[in-house]
């Protein structure tokens, strides 16, 4: 997979709304005028006056205003893939906040739980909290146990290091096939 880009730029977004109101306005101005001159060059419309040399004229006009409606139709379809890479690209980084958040949360979580927990003043807590050890050993030792497992976890599972780029296959490559398990004491018959 390619990394996310840092911060994809927001400009496309407001080039491109206006580009493809452009292009339906075209698509709109275009398609009625195809299927005039389209019934005019087929003969279902007899318009008084027309030679051989306007009836080619218009065949000519139809041509060309299909050749136009298809590119219409195709601008469309690249400002669509340019609009829809772009929210692909929004959606990844989000994506990739979300789980920064998510990761940052999930570490302080517990964290809070026993600052909120120890904060109290409980009598029976006040008691078997006697010494500079047990002290230790509740309210720090725990605390950064409890900080320490998540986060080793997460990095385990690649959630903390950055997205490493891996390389990629090259066309053509064949991939070495694993050779066949051995016979553990037995002999091949």
């Amino acid at each position: 997979a390619r990394p996310t880009p840092p911060n994809p730029p927001e400009a496309p977004r407001g080039d491109l709304f206006p580009l493809t109101r452009r292009l339906t306005r075209c698509r709109h101005l275009i398609g009625p005028q195809r299927d005039m001159f389209a019934a005019i060059s087929a003969g279902v419309t007899e318009l008084p006056g027309i030679t051989d040399e306007s009836s080619r004229y218009f065949r000519d006009l139809y041509d060309h205003l299909i050749r136009i409606g298809d590119m219409v139709d195709g601008y469309r379809d690249l400002v669509s893939g340019v609009m829809d890479t772009h929210i692909s690209t929004v959606s990844n980084r989000l994506n990739v906040v979300m789980k920064q958040l998510a990761v940052i949360a999930t570490v302080f979580l517990p964290l809070s739980f026993l600052t909120g927990f120890f904060g109290q003043n409980f009598g029976w807590m006040v008691k078997k909290l006697g010494s500079l050890g047990v002290f230790l050993g509740l309210g720090v030792a725990l605390q950064v146990v409890l900080a320490a497992v998540p986060l080793l976890l997460f990095r385990r599972r690649g959630w903390l290091a950055p997205d490493a780029v891996r390389p990629a296959r090259e066309p053509g490559a064949v991939r070495r096939a694993r050779p066949p398990p051995r016979l553990r004491g037995r002999t091949a018959r």
